[in-house]
């Protein structure tokens, strides 16, 4: 049986090309997006391409009840993820603090923070059972220095780096690997 690996964040950028890499190495893939058009397109590219066995999910990590009834209720076939790509990540706004907004400010710390710790809630207790996984967070250079006008997402790439760290010491009684990767300017859409 080939291991399975979720993606969030798969439609573009580095969720992509992470899906497709890991497409390229043979596993099955579980891919998730907010945008249902880009998901089943990056869906049929893994599969002509690499036919690769894929389960596009489309739904917002930033919302906690999708994420539970999305990833908590998965198909059988599909429940032993082996690799847990937190993915999903954006950044909004170049606005010193004093006249940030807010809505950009709530949508960075909903989708970079919150969604990583809630689809983390859902897939790691199946991780602990069988003693085997390996989640790995995107972070950003971000998340160890900061830049003029990134306050609030600056300040969510530190949050991603102290959980990183700090799921690395509870994971690790379960043999469960953490790895953060913090990439610097990447071309993408994102930002």
């Amino acid at each position: 049986m080939k291991p399975i690996a979720l993606i969030t964040g798969a439609t573009s950028g580095i969720g992509a090309a992470t899906s497709r890499r890991l497409a390229s190495l043979g596993y099955n893939l579980i891919i998730t997006g907010r945008r249902a058009e880009r998901l089943q397109q990056m869906a049929e590219e893994l599969r002509n391409e690499y036919a690769a066995t894929v389960l596009p999910l489309c739904f917002d990590v930033r919302k906690r009840e999708e994420v539970e009834a999305h990833l908590g209720n998965l198909p059988e076939d599909w429940q032993q993820i082996a690799v847990l790509v937190n993915n999903a990540g954006l950044a909004a706004g170049l606005d010193p603090i004093q006249s940030g907004d807010i809505e950009d400010w709530e949508r960075m710390i909903d989708t970079n923070i919150k969604g990583l710790l809630y689809v983390t809630r859902t897939i790691s207790p199946g991780m602990i059972a069988r003693k085997n996984g390996h989640i790995i967070n995107i972070g950003s250079i971000a998340g160890k220095e900061v830049y003029p006008n990134g306050n609030v997402y600056c300040a969510t790439k530190h949050a991603v780096d102290a959980l990183s760290k700090a799921m690395r010491i509870d994971m690790l009684p379960y043999g469960i690997k953490v790895t953060q990767a913090c990439p610097g300017a990447v071309e993408t859409e994102f930002s």
